[in-house]
């Protein structure tokens, strides 16, 4: 059964093809209602290699990626703060249609690479369909001849970490797109990015998505170990990074009953500071430059560990580092600076258990680089249940009110929930200019109320803290 599905695929495949580009080359090439229509053509994209270095260039001018990864974060702030592109992940992102992310860009003098949102089988895609193949190869064909022409495109990155796949068939899909988009779009190129660098994985792609121009990494605290694992691939092609920021929830320790523990606003923009200088600049010679993650808010794990912004907006110490390696120079106001939290005089490194229902001190120390006077938040998360892998949405944790005194000091009282289970504190630090720091403290209340009640009837002896 499964030899004949491959060879029906196999025969299938470029006739496919062929019939489906011809269908949709007559529907476009027509012309629609609301087609798009742009003030100017598109820019020719190119990679050029010379004796030093690969170097991209776009109409003829060389050009370095100064990028961040955004979804409905703001493109305004990104080139206020020195960047020159962004990736998204698809051509819609629930809120803008591709057209208004590609003008968006435009208005702002910044460059798009534009995803195409090639389907996992984690969620319900099945590649051995070749029906469903072919609709999906139909869809986003039908995006690229839409937005070809716009700009302020230069890249086609088709999929997303696709290598959490196991059917190896995505590959074959990926490269029939990467045909299909050199057919119709000569002006730019087309990629698929991977989560890590792994040479078999690499290997796979280049066998069999041979049309790609280039292949481009997403890794986190591995990235460190980026130029050793070039090195010893004997790699010598171009390529992007088109994720990296924050150690990765997987990367991380974790507490005792696995709550993976989260690096604080400041420890993470010194890791973005080695990390940059480490790997993407110091790679003069084939890395084309990089895409930060995240420029914006997204829950993943909690809803502060990859976003460079707070869900209220402010912005956060690794964007300071970011405008610094993109401008030269430092902003004009930066980011509070956390130094330390702590709860029950402990730090998230050291197993925070709690009673339930019993009080605790809390306490949060920060300093800000322009002497602006800071305030104050804190709140309490159940913790995730989430396990979702490859940036697939999560579910919110609940945020349980009524548990902290006087929640806009730098010190609190805390009186943990009565129910057992695992649970985090976050505190947050502001300077009333549009910036903050922040941390969170996992910790875990042991027992119940009534249980503890029960057990402490009859005694005069308070309870001490576990």
């Amino acid at each position: 059964m499964n030899t004949n599905r491959q060879s029906a695929t196999a025969g299938w495949r470029i006739p496919a093809l062929t019939v489906v580009l011809g269908l949709l080359a007559c529907c476009v090439s027509s012309g629609r209602a609301g087609e798009p229509e742009w003030t100017r053509g598109p820019v020719k994209v190119e990679i050029r290699k010379s004796a030093e270095r690969f170097q991209l260039y776009v109409d003829s001018k060389p050009f370095y990626i100064k990028g961040a990864g955004i979804e409905l974060g703001s493109v305004e702030k990104l080139k206020e703060h020195g960047g020159n592109s962004f990736r998204t992940w698809s051509t819609d992102n629930g809120r803008d249609s591709g057209k208004q992310v590609l003008d968006r860009a435009l208005t702002n003098g910044l460059y798009v690479a534009m995803g195409l949102d090639v389907d996992h089988e984690r969620r319900g895609f099945d590649y051995d369909n070749t029906n469903a193949v072919a609709r999906q190869f139909a869809s986003l064909i039908a995006q690229v001849r839409e937005y070809k022409d716009h700009p302020a495109l230069i890249i086609w990155v088709i999929g997303n970490e696709l290598n959490f796949e196991k059917n190896p068939k995505v590959w074959t899909a990926v490269n029939d797109l990467s045909k299909a988009i050199h057919q119709i779009d000569p002006n730019h190129p087309t990629t698929t990015t991977l989560a890590g660098f792994n040479k078999e994985t690499v290997k796979l792609v280049q066998a069999q998505a041979a049309d790609l121009d280039f292949i481009c990494f997403q890794m986190y605290c591995d990235i460190i170990n980026l130029p050793r694992y070039l090195a010893e691939a004997a790699w010598d092609k171009p390529y992007i990074v088109t994720e990296w920021g924050a150690t990765g929830h997987w990367e991380c320790g974790k507490t005792a009953w696995g709550a993976p523990i989260e690096n604080d606003s400041a420890t993470k923009a010194d890791l973005y500071e080695k990390r940059f200088q480490a790997v993407i600049q110091s790679d003069q010679k084939l890395c084309l430059g990089s895409y930060v993650f995240f420029w914006g808010q997204k829950q993943e794990r909690t809803p502060t560990w990859y976003g460079m912004f707070l869900k209220s907006g402010e912005e956060t110490a690794p964007i300071d580092v970011m405008h610094y390696f993109w401008t030269g120079s430092w902003p004009a106001n930066r980011s509070p600076r956390l130094e330390g939290a702590w709860l029950d005089d402990r730090t998230a490194l050291q197993n925070v258990r709690l009673k339930p229902g019993q009080t605790y001190h809390a306490k949060v120390q920060a300093s800000d680089p322009d002497q602006d006077p800071l305030t104050y938040s804190w709140e309490v998360m159940e913790e995730s249940t989430e396990r979702k892998v490859g940036g697939d949405v999560e579910s919110i944790p609940k945020i349980l009110a009524g548990l902290i005194a006087d929640p806009k000091q730098s010190e609190v009282t805390l009186k943990a929930p009565d129910k057992a289970g695992a649970y985090r504190l976050f505190a947050y630090v502001f300077d009333g200019k549009g910036h903050a720091a922040h941390a969170n403290i996992p910790f875990y209340v042991e027992g119940s109320a009534e249980k503890v009640r029960t057990a402490t009837q009859g005694s005069s002896q308070s309870e001490a803290h576990y």
